[in-house]
């Protein structure tokens, strides 16, 4: 298999059945995990940009003269969207000093609001999905990762008092 293969699956976990989205969105955790202990958020952004840009290349090669603009087993998308999803928590632990273990309800809020975000696709995640290009393919989902970080914000944010619904 090809360099824009192993990317674009990330290393084949998007062959992984049923529902290879969500495995695709389940292995970002650990290793949004790992490059939090690595070097925190800041690592964290750059891996965001980093795999955006590289899920970008990949998705244009692996759909190139295809009909499917979007096969089940890219999930390269749903890794960025995750980590995206996944940013507070980090920028809250290394705030905090806090494990990020510790802060287990937001990986779980960081995870359901993607998924749920990632397959309802409300708004200009709907509409960057229907772009029918690897940018829509991308961004459909940095879009849907921006809506869950955004929740989770806000679910902490109720949780610590802070915010009084």
């Amino acid at each position: 298999m090809s360099l824009s293969h192993l990317i674009a699956t990330v290393c084949y976990v998007g062959h992984m059945r049923p529902a290879s989205g969500t495995w695709g969105s389940l292995v970002a955790l650990p290793l949004a995990w790992a490059i939090h202990l690595i070097a925190g958020p800041w690592l964290l952004i750059v891996g965001i940009i980093a795999f955006y840009i590289m899920g970008l290349w990949a998705t244009a090669q692996e759909t190139r003269g295809k009909a499917d603009h979007d096969p089940s087993e890219i999930v390269v998308d749903e890794l960025v969207g995750q980590w995206i999803a996944f940013l507070p928590v980090s920028i809250g632990a290394a705030h905090v000093g806090a494990e990020l273990t510790a802060l287990w309800p937001g990986w779980v809020a960081a995870f359901l609001l993607f998924r749920l975000f990632d397959i309802w696709k409300p708004g200009p995640i709907g509409w960057a999905d229907r772009r029918g290009n690897a940018t829509g393919v991308m961004l459909d989902d940095v879009i849907a990762g921006v809506f869950a970080a955004v929740g989770v914000v806000i679910l902490a944010a109720i949780s610590h008092g802070i915010m009084l619904l």
